[in-house]
């Protein structure tokens, strides 16, 4: 068994993307620019958030955070969108999810300019992908295909079961994969919480991706001997003995579905430093105008 190392691959795709930034400013060209916004004062989009202004700030990028409280109204952060996509400065914008009850999520995706829709949501960039058009690919599948090449994993031909038919992880995941491609053709099966037969699906999987939100879901019995095993989750569940009171628990039952595994990604340090790399190649790419370049 060996374990993916996202902060291992992470930390090698952000020291090249200083590189390049630092070529950039050396050619006297333009920095790239992220803008985040953060409604609310959630505990996990705070710490997420943090991630990725720190991540910029290591690398060389110049970012914008936008704080907000949840009263605020749903025309006034659309209001804020459109100053950032017509600030010609501004490569990347993100809206942190989820947001309050009050404001509609899809209609907030739907007014960032796709040209800076570096975490892949808008319909325009979807339908890209599917198509098999350069877009913004969602960071969080993005990372997980770079996770793959890095360490060579050989997907032709395999059978791949994706847990979780989410826009954002779950469905472009499977097309990813199943995308003549490499990594990629595999055959892919889409499971969801109302899949009849998960169990038995999942014992013919080569590549396992628990993308359900629910914690310790993928337990051995599922899992069949030598598979890759990629987990998605990031779950809070109560535990006294830690100072926070919680402590973070994947999708996967690690502890007895390692042993089983060729490769399996841990919780956390596995596709959570992956996504925030994916976002800022993404970003990389915007800057210098190939948008959607996936090399």
């Amino acid at each position: 068994m060996q374990i993916l190392d996202g902060k291992l691959v992470s930390k090698a795709i952000k020291d090249q993307l200083a590189l390049n930034v630092a070529e950039l400013k050396a050619q006297g060209k333009k920095v790239p620019h992220l803008a985040a916004i953060l409604v609310g004062n959630d505990g996990a989009s705070e710490t997420y958030v943090a991630s990725k202004v720190k991540s910029c700030a290591e690398i060389g990028y110049h970012s914008t955070l936008l704080r907000f409280d949840d009263h605020i109204s749903e025309k006034h952060l659309l209001d804020h969108i459109n100053m950032l996509n017509e600030n010609p400065d501004v490569d990347g914008i993100l809206v942190q999810l989820p947001l309050p009850k009050s404001i509609n999520e899809e209609l907030v995706i739907n007014t960032i300019d796709p040209s800076k829709d570096v975490d892949g949501f808008h319909p325009m960039n979807v339908g890209k992908m599917v198509s098999g058009l350069p877009t913004f690919i969602p960071a969080t599948p993005y990372g997980i295909m770079l996770m793959l090449e890095h360490y060579n994993i050989e997907t032709k031909g395999k059978h791949a079961v994706v847990i979780g038919r989410s826009h954002i992880v779950g469905t472009p995941m499977s097309i990813l994969l199943s995308r003549n491609s490499n990594p990629g053709n595999c055959t892919v099966t889409l499971c969801h919480s109302q899949t009849k037969n998960l169990k038995e699906l999942c014992l013919q999987a080569d590549i396992v991706v628990a993308a359900i939100g629910r914690p310790d879901f993928v337990t051995a019995d599922m899992v069949k001997e030598g598979a890759v095993v990629i987990d998605v989750g990031i779950n809070r569940v109560v535990d006294a003995s830690k100072k926070s009171g919680f402590r973070l628990v994947g999708d996967v039952k690690f502890d007895e579905v390692a042993p089983k595994c060729s490769f399996i990604t841990p919780v956390p340090g596995g596709v959570g430093p992956m996504t925030i790399a994916a976002l800022l190649k993404n970003t990389y790419h915007s800057a210098i105008g190939q948008k959607g370049n996936r090399n």
